[in-house]
């Protein structure tokens, strides 16, 4: 019966233990959030780029003039 009951308890302290987790994460999530952000930011870019640069260039003129 004891070697029954210290079965029983070594079960379920593999079933109910805390896992390890794996530290590594989501790469290939992180990779496809970071190819997207970059993709907008450059659409972004690449059609508001005048006006972003006069927004620049008067912020900069208004620090040092």
């Amino acid at each position: 019966m004891e070697k029954l009951q210290e079965s029983l308890l070594r079960a379920w302290l593999l079933v109910a233990a805390p896992r390890a987790r794996d530290e590594r994460g989501d790469v290939p999530g992180w990779v496809l959030i970071t190819v997207m952000t970059a993709t907008i930011v450059g659409g972004i870019w690449a059609f508001l780029r005048p006006e972003l640069m006069g927004m620049l260039r008067s912020a900069i003129n208004s620090v040092s003039g």
